[in-house]
């Protein structure tokens, strides 16, 4: 983007001059038209004026927004709208107010579009960053005429799947940093302490323990091999995590991780939420259930549920109720799914689905604290335990000797 100095006549026939902010000069002209300029010279930006962010948003260089930047975009665009504030007027006060590059000039690029006739869907589909959830909630908002209460309702829902996610994460997180700095500990003892206490019993020219010499041995082999061991985990963690982002592989770690204990519970739940929640969303925004299960699927991080919903969709589409290909699903609740029949018999799935959503988040929530609860004390006990095998181990010789002499 760069800003084009122009020379032409306006509305009236006038000569006039100014200034269009544009990627290239074909768009400069395309703008200046559509605004009833005819421009008959364009200066491009000269190098002082160039202005290296916008070249790197441009090019893909530039961070893009997430989810967060999305949702405070989403509350404030539906209180203008239902503050009565026309779409382009409302996006043309977010461009200017908006502090993230990125969603700035995206912003601007659909304010743009619509401006010449595109709709706001079709504008935001254009445009990285928004979902097909996104775009097609956003359709149907334009088409009922309720724009402003179905963007309500997307940032709700995107900061319930928000919440979800980061209750998971920081679930992981205090166990994980115990396990590294555990593992840096037991690393330390091995490369640093061990070998002092190797150059005392040799000296000392006395027998050794079975456990004293497999704990020599270890740091042995740990301080031979140190750079082969982090070498080798490097190239694992890289296998791995390009096996489990292929196609062969994703499916077998999403069903692997649905077999692992109380962790596999909360992969399984939050996904099921995340279904839900989402299939309400677009139900009661006027969107058939056949689209929205085929949005569903989309959206979802486990492939094995993915491919199970699709196979919901396909019954659906045969005229068969939700209720069936449901029940057949081993992980689905059978409650939950007698909720969803009651819904489609009474003719308030979206309504079912949103409370079935609050029951698997709740689970999440239990599940969560039951595993924090869990793992803590077991992982500071493991490694409490290969920390006081090591000292025992260096200090028994030395309690032998003295009970010895």
């Amino acid at each position: 983007m760069g800003t084009y100095k122009w020379e032409g006549l306006d509305k009236k026939g006038k000569r006039a001059i100014g200034h269009i902010v544009a990627r290239n000069e074909k768009e400069a002209r395309k703008i200046l038209r559509s605004q009833g300029v005819r421009p008959k010279k364009l200066t491009p930006p000269s190098f002082l004026e160039f202005d290296i962010s916008e070249w790197m948003i441009e090019n893909g260089y530039a961070k893009g927004f997430g989810v967060k930047e999305l949702t405070m975009f989403t509350k404030q665009l539906s209180i203008m709208i239902n503050a009565g504030v026309p779409i382009i007027q409302s996006l043309e006060i977010l461009v200017k107010s908006e502090k993230h590059a990125v969603l700035k000039r995206t912003i601007k690029e659909i304010a743009r579009e619509v401006s010449e006739g595109m709709t706001i869907a079709e504008a935001m589909r254009k445009q990285r960053g928004f979902t097909t959830l996104y775009c097609n909630l956003v359709k149907a908002g334009e088409s009922a005429g309720i724009l402003d209460q179905i963007l309500s309702k997307l940032a709700d829902h995107m900061e319930k799947q928000e919440r979800t996610k980061a209750q998971i994460k920081s679930a992981m997180m205090y166990p994980a940093i115990v396990v590294l700095v555990g593992i840096g500990v037991i690393y330390a003892l091995m490369v640093f302490v061990v070998p002092q206490f190797m150059g005392m019993l040799e000296s000392s020219g006395q027998e050794v323990p079975a456990i004293t010499q497999f704990v020599v041995d270890t740091s042995i082999f740990f301080q031979t091999y140190s750079v082969h061991i982090l070498v080798g985990l490097g190239v694992t963690v890289w296998l791995l995590m390009n096996f489990i982002k292929s196609k062969f592989g994703k499916p077998i770690f999403d069903k692997f991780m649905m077999g692992v204990p109380v962790f596999g519970g909360i992969v399984i739940k939050g996904n099921l939420s995340s279904f839900s929640r989402t299939i309400a969303t677009m139900l009661s925004s006027g969107i058939s259930l056949v689209d929205a299960l085929d949005i569903c699927v989309d959206t979802l991080d486990n492939v094995v549920i993915a491919d199970d919903i699709r196979e919901v969709k396909k019954q659906v589409t045969q005229g068969k109720t939700m209720y069936d290909p449901l029940a057949r699903i081993t992980y689905f609740p059978e409650m939950v799914a007698s909720m969803i029949k009651i819904g489609e018999q009474t003719g308030s799935l979206d309504a079912m689905f949103l409370k079935v959503s609050d029951v698997f988040e709740e689970e999440v929530n239990t599940l969560i604290g039951g595993m924090t609860k869990m793992i803590e004390p077991l992982i500071i006990v493991v490694l409490g335990g290969i920390v006081a095998v090591i000292l025992v181990a260096m200090y028994l010789p030395i309690f032998m000797s003295a009970g010895g002499t």
